[in-house]
């Protein structure tokens, strides 16, 4: 449980983790691993008007032992066609992680900023350079390939009682158009 971090860290740590499960950010949604702090999973909704939109990607930071003095690593679990996410590792580049760390940079910042990097890719600093390449020469053939990445391996998952839920919904509907169609016919006699 971040046995290398500092009491104060991980209570602070602790502190935010609960925060962003409790009022979490837009679209962004955090799991807490209590068995190790240091390992945080989230799951970020693709923004509107983006070809990431109605994606679910996941995502972990890894916090060194010495955060918040150095930034965290963080990973896209979830295989991305973007300039900024290294594949196949997942490995993700934004400045907010490297050169402009800040140790007053909380979880929730980290997280808002990876989010907007799905809006706003760098291409400057790619590390997937034919995303970045696609960004600048070819934005549609950039925009198909994320947006066909993002059907294949970030569609969210549904349970089973979603899928219920979902098709008694439907169900309700017809049996509701049904009676509904029925008085037509019965106004008309």
């Amino acid at each position: 449980m971040g046995e290398n971090l500092l009491p104060e860290t991980v209570s602070s740590i602790m502190r935010q983790l609960k925060d962003l499960t409790q009022s979490p950010a837009e679209g962004i949604r955090v799991r807490v691993n209590e068995e190790n702090v240091t390992d945080i999973l989230a799951e970020l909704d693709g923004p509107t008007d983006t070809p990431f939109e109605g994606g679910t990607f996941k995502m972990k930071l890894t916090l060194p032992a010495d955060y918040p003095n150095n930034p965290p690593k963080g990973f896209f679990t979830t295989k991305i066609f973007h300039p900024n996410i290294r594949q196949p590792s997942g490995e993700i580049c934004v400045n907010t992680l490297k050169r402009d760390w800040q140790p007053t940079h909380g979880l929730r910042h980290i997280l808002m900023v990876i989010r907007c990097l799905l809006i706003e890719p760098f291409p400057e600093s790619a590390l997937n350079e034919e995303a970045g390449k696609l960004l600048l020469e070819d934005y549609d053939e950039y925009f198909r390939r994320a947006k066909m990445y993002t059907s294949i391996h970030a569609k969210p998952e549904t349970s089973k009682a979603d899928a219920g839920a979902a098709s008694t919904g439907a169900a309700a509907k017809k049996a509701e158009k049904k009676k509904l169609d029925k008085k037509k016919s019965l106004r008309r006699l």
